[in-house]
């Protein structure tokens, strides 16, 4: 690892203002993800800026139209753990307790969970071409596209990254369609998820619409539905811990009576973003949940998939899991 500066300002305003006196500085949360790549010299910054203790980032408070709003500093066991986050949004507390392990949970925060980088084995190999890496616009410098890439997008890739986002959190976020806050030199923004995140295109090195500098400040979410008929969680993983996900699913259902008034599903292991089924979801609004209608739906967002190679396999896993999914909560 090479050497770097550390510095822990006071406030957001002092933070912001340092990554932008600092060309290669970098906003350091937990550092689950970019202490790593840091050892593995992907990233290489001159100056890493603590974030973790700047005021008021660290609490989980009541809004005033009775949601949540989330610092970005909390950690993902204290997110997990918070009762109010458990009881009106189980879907996001089931969320981040499958990601990682109970020890990366402990330091792992909110903005960088959010913040982790899209990416797969080529992108952490620097002995490899990657135009994510290295802000290319070359589809041969992609290998992940002709090579090893069973684990990967289905859906809004490019041909210059075929990569997907790892975040469980971020999966749940979307279905729940959170609030992103932001601090910048410019002043604070807030922005939707969906929305956050981004495709690949022609600029696979980023995998947000954050501006230069900008610090994540908080996630807001709004209150649950009063006619939420349930929240519900699915990954499907390799492993029963510490692997990415090859699909997850994020489903919100609202109903009168047995008619679905809303429902919102995202999908995960997918796509550079989490993906919103909103085909899927517009095909179940206004009547019953049924195995028929859930299968329809499903294979209606699951048409605009484009496998790769090796990952066909992911369209009929997402399929079987959007309407074990559909049927458990409709139960």
């Amino acid at each position: 690892m090479r050497p770097f500066r550390f510095e822990r300002p006071a406030d957001a305003e002092r933070a912001v203002a340092l990554l932008g006196e600092v060309p290669d500085a970098r906003y350091l949360g937990g550092g689950t993800n970019l202490v790593d790549l840091m050892r593995l010299e992907v990233e290489t910054p001159g100056v890493l800026i603590d974030v973790t203790r700047l005021r008021d980032l660290d609490r989980i408070e009541e809004t005033e139209a009775g949601g949540l709003r989330i610092g970005a500093a909390v950690t993902n066991s204290e997110l997990a753990a918070d009762p109010r986050v458990r009881e009106r949004y189980p879907m996001l507390s089931s969320a981040v307790l499958h990601g990682a392990s109970g020890q990366l949970r402990n330091l792992a925060t909110v903005g960088g969970n959010l913040l982790q980088r899209t990416r797969c084995a080529y992108f952490t190999d620097v002995t490899k071409p990657c135009n994510k890496r290295e802000r290319g616009r070359d589809p041969n410098r992609c290998p992940a596209r002709e090579g090893h890439h069973h684990n990967h997008a289905i859906f809004g890739h490019s041909e210059l990254c075929v990569a997907t986002h790892p975040s469980d959190m971020a999966v749940a976020l979307a279905a729940l369609e959170a609030t992103v806050h932001v601090q910048g030199s410019g002043g604070a923004r807030t922005v939707p998820i969906p929305g956050f995140h981004r495709l690949p295109e022609d600029e696979p090195h980023r995998d947000t619409v954050l501006e230069a500098g900008e610090l994540i400040t908080a996630v807001e979410l709004s209150p649950p539905a009063a006619a939420a008929s349930g929240q519900r969680y699915r990954k499907v993983r390799e492993r029963r811990s510490f692997a990415f996900a090859l699909v997850s699913v994020a489903v919100a259902l609202e109903r009168q009576g047995d008619t679905v008034t809303d429902v919102r599903i995202a999908l995960g292991g997918v796509a550079h973003v989490p993906w919103r089924a909103t085909v899927a979801e517009e095909a179940l609004r206004g009547g019953p949940i049924t195995a028929e209608r859930a299968d329809s739906a499903a294979r209606a967002e699951l048409a605009r998939a484009r496998p790769l190679r090796e990952n066909g396999y992911k369209v009929e896993l997402a399929r079987n899991l959007i309407v074990t999914t559909l049927l458990e909560l409709s139960a």
